[in-house]
């Protein structure tokens, strides 16, 4: 709410500002935006008038339509012709089908191919790129006028990390003045907003993106083939059977629009219920109102990423932009540029582009057959340095760690970017070149188009058809993945690391490696988005230290343009009672350090905790555990021994899934649950009588953006200091990008060359590369854990109203204050939490009394 009104107004009193200079420079005709995007529907770039550009139309006299009658009349190649697939149909044998696809094969054929600086003085222009031209595209001017225009409009981007997080802004956003005027969309991922059923039943959002595409290409490719037949030869239209339903009637998609701003502020639910009641797309539906909005809300990808901000048409410039939830905003911004490719993906595509160029070699032209072969050197370059072969490099580089870690399997090492090209032998490949030319060639859908056939044809029985259409996508997604990773290899060598992973055939089956890009540089991708916004806010409850953020983000920003304002919780001190408890009910001291927390003691002494507090904490008790594997040996252990039967007997116990897709319906089960206990009901279950436990996992779903108010989350168990494994690879480059180091070799691995870090995997080489940073990498990975920690016990306090305990189970958090060095846990607690805690007590019995008092003191003043 302060940041709604705070930002809003502001806007409002700019707009006033500007409104009188507004319509006089408002003329031109102007295009529409992201007309040259690949993935938008043809209804999108055909069709532009909405309630916006009626207002300018009315005011300053602009006139729309025109570009369009124009681009009609633009005339198509008739050289360009792609054969029917429907006249197969009746044929009986199968030799016939297979001759009927070699003269269709024609439509997998790429078109001849000439970069920029390739083409002559009297080089004919791409004729695909001359068809996309006309088909999709107005003129330069007029898109770059309505760029211009757009420009002067201000707009406030609001992006949190996921999407309930979203509804919740849209919900607070309702109860203001702004929600009547201001033009406000959300925008949501394709998983989120689709509506077509048999896309949703994919499930996977990477092939549920596919699907989308493909079904948006067939359109294209149906209507491009009905324009090509008429300018041909006058043959009769072919009936459009391609492409979603959800986006055929024009009219219903302006429909949709209409509404969406007639009803305001719509989180992605409603819009996702609205486009299923009108039938049309809620996706594109809601990227065809981000030019008219004055509000566009959005997850953190679609506005960090470059890549989607440039296809969903998003201008930054001028500007404002708001970051929720940004205390992990760099690890979240540079992740967003990992890419990966497996072995077997490496071997999908190869085979399928190896069966493609022996097709139609002979018919490719020189530039095309030059791009494949070089595709084709890169993928047996890569599987090389992942397969047990020979001739290869890396494969020598790595034995010494392979012995090392004969156990495990494992042989993984890290590699910066020049190093992995020249080990390869791919330095000399120009890597920019080949990227546009897999962009603008088109060359993953005919690769895949042609496999996909072949596959088919090949299969007839309908038990090999269903199998193909198990796999339909994967070719193009390894595709994409290999265009990701060749990418990758195109930022400057300090700004990530490559890390091969290979692994060893185990008794039951080979498991195949990956080869994997780390960014570990976010200051050069932030400043794209600083440089552009007339300002950017980041909103979180536990972004400190800024320091860090600062350092990693905008390192460049001069001090005065940084401004940090903090201010304390609405929450009452008397509505939290947070304790270090250091001691267990039989006496033993909690330790939950890695070495010690899986010790069946340890493990006993924390379930007589979790029995002695059912008894005093009423409602719900939400205990937070390192990890998922931790939280399960725990609950076994509880099991085997009795301690969880005799928690059961007053409390029912939920377990936070590890599938998030299930997570809402374990949470509303918990809360059924409470809510049955705060009504007095007297036919609940015996089991539940006194409320509910739920085991949850941090950096888990419920430990972020998740409200356990009121009687959800009277109590939260913190066990342990939930640091990050020091076995992830991918956090210790980081860690070593951190503290200004590189090429840290493991005592155990002295003679390898400088050119690779090794790793065995074991915890033990993380501990070592740990003690060897001297401040900001330690920094680093204890902010890691403590903003982890500031996360899961801030769900249980969410209004002024609310009160909970908050129990942090560890020797390590407990410390006299006189002793408490910078880097001590509690001192990276939030002030409000601080100001209160109670950092030192005799033995459990105490910690008993103290609940005891706050509880019965907080039951006294609620009733």
């Amino acid at each position: 709410m302060s940041v709604i009104c705070s930002a809003l107004q502001w806007v409002l009193d700019r707009r006033l500002q500007q409104d009188e200079a507004a319509c006089g420079e408002d003329r031109g005709n102007g295009g529409d935006g992201g007309v040259g995007s690949d993935d938008e529907p043809d209804w999108m770039r055909d069709f532009v008038i909405d309630k916006e550009e009626k207002k300018k139309e009315e005011k300053c006299g602009s006139v729309w339509g025109k570009p369009h009658s124009k681009k009609k009349s633009k005339e198509i190649p008739k050289d360009f012709r792609v054969m029917g697939v429907g006249e197969e149909k009746g044929r009986e044998s199968l030799q016939k089908k297979i001759d009927a696809v070699e003269i269709g094969d024609k439509e997998f054929l790429l078109e001849e191919y000439e970069s920029e600086d390739e083409k002559g003085l009297g080089s004919v222009v791409s004729k695909r790129k001359a068809v996309k031209t006309s088909f999709s595209s107005s003129s330069e001017d007029e898109s770059g006028e309505e760029e211009e225009e757009e420009e002067k409009k201000l707009k406030v981007y609001f992006c949190s990390r996921t999407h309930s997080q979203l509804s919740q802004f849209i919900k607070e956003l309702r109860r203001t003045v702004f929600a009547n005027e201001m033009n406000v969309v959300s925008l949501g991922s394709r998983k989120n907003l689709c509506i077509n059923e048999e896309v949703v039943a994919l499930g996977n959002s990477t092939r549920i993106n596919e699907r989308c595409l493909e079904l948006q290409k067939k359109k294209k490719n149906e209507a491009t083939k009905v324009k090509n037949l008429k300018v041909g030869a006058g043959v009769c239209r072919t009936k459009a059977s391609s492409g979603c339903p959800m986006l055929r009637k024009h009219r219903v998609q302006q429909e949709f629009r209409n509404e969406v701003s007639q009803q305001g502020p719509l989180d992605i639910e409603d819009l996702a219920n609205l486009g299923r009641t009108m039938g049309a797309c809620p996706y594109y539906g809601s990227r065809s109102l981000v030019q008219g909005a004055d509000l566009v809300v959005l997850p953190y990808q679609s506005l960090l990423s470059k890549s989607s901000r440039e296809t969903l048409g998003l201008n930054l410039k001028s500007n404002i932009i708001i970051i929720d939830e940004a205390h992990n905003l760099a690890d979240s911004l540079i992740n967003m540029y990992d890419s990966k490719i497996t072995s077997s993906q490496l071997e999908i595509v190869h085979r399928h582009v190896e069966r493609y160029f022996e097709r139609f070699r002979n018919l490719l032209g020189p530039a095309n057959r030059r791009y494949i072969q070089t595709l084709m050197v890169l993928m047996r370059a890569f599987l090389r340095a992942l397969l047990d072969d020979k001739d290869g490099n890396l494969k020598d580089s790595c034995r010494d760690t392979a012995q090392a870690s004969e156990e495990s399997g494992a042989c993984d090492f890290t590699m910066a970017i020049n190093d992995f090209l020249f080990e390869l032998n791919i330095d000399n490949i120009n890597l920019v070149k080949l990227l546009k030319y897999i962009k603008e060639s088109n060359i993953m859908h005919k690769v895949n188009g042609y496999g996909e056939k072949v596959a088919t044809l090949a299969k007839i029985p309908a038990i090999h058809i269903i199998g193909e259409q198990a796999e339909e996508g994967s070719c193009i997604s390894a595709f994409q993945a290999l265009a990701d990773i060749l990418l990758s290899l195109t930022n400057n060598d300090g700004d990530g690391r490559i890390i091969i992973s290979r692994s060893r055939s185990t008794s039951f089956k080979k498991q195949g490696g990956h080869i994997k890009y780390v960014m570990l540089s976010g200051e050069k991708i932030f400043s794209e988005i600083v440089d552009e916004a007339h300002a950017v806010v980041l909103v979180g409850g536990t972004l400190q230290p800024i320091e860090e953020t600062r350092e990693r983000l905008f390192p460049w920003l001069p001090p005065n343009q940084l401004h940090f304002f903090s201010c304390g919780h609405i929450v009452p001190p008397d509505s939290i009672m947070p304790i270090a408890v250091t001691r267990g009910p039989t006496g033993r001291s909690f330790d939950f350090s890695f070495s010690s927390r899986s010790s069946p003691d340890m493990m006993r002494e924390l379930g007589l905790l979790l029995c002695n507090l059912v008894t005093v904490v009423h409602e719900g008790i939400v205990v937070f555990f390192p990890s998922f594997d931790y939280e399960n040996r725990v609950y076994e252990h509880w099991k085997s021994s009795g301690i969880l039967e005799r928690i059961i007997k007053r409390k029912r116990v939920f377990r936070e899934p590890r599938n998030n897709m299930d997570v809402e319906s374990v949470l509303k089960e918990y809360k059924d649950t409470i809510d049955t206990i705060s009504v007095m009901n007297s036919e609940v279950n015996q089991a539940s009588h006194n409320g509910a436990i739920l085991l949850a996992v941090v950096g888990a779903k419920l430990s972020e953006g998740i409200n356990l108010s009121d009687g959800m989350g009277r109590c939260i168990v913190m066990v342990g200091l939930p640091y990050p494994s020091p076995s992830d690879i991918e956090l210790l480059e980081r860690i070593k990008h951190i503290e200004g180091f590189r090429n840290l070799k493991l005592p155990e691995n002295p003679s390898v060359s400088s050119s690779y870090d090794l790793y065995s995997g074991d915890v033990q080489g993380g501990f070592d590369i740990l003690r060897s940073c001297s401040h900001r990498g330690k920094e680093y990975y204890e902010n890691l854990c403590m903003k982890a920690v500031n996360q899961s016990i801030g769900r249980a306090i969410r209004h002024i109203n609310d009160y909970a305990a908050i129990l942090l189970v560890d020797t390590r958090y407990a410390s006299d204050s006189s002793k408490r060095s910078f880097s001590h846990p509690v001192t990276k607690l939030p002030q409000w939490i601080k100001d209160r805690f109670v950092s030192s007590t005799i033995n459990y019995g105490e910690v008993h009394r103290l609940l005891h008092q706050f509880f019965k003191l907080k039951k006294t003043c609620c009733h």
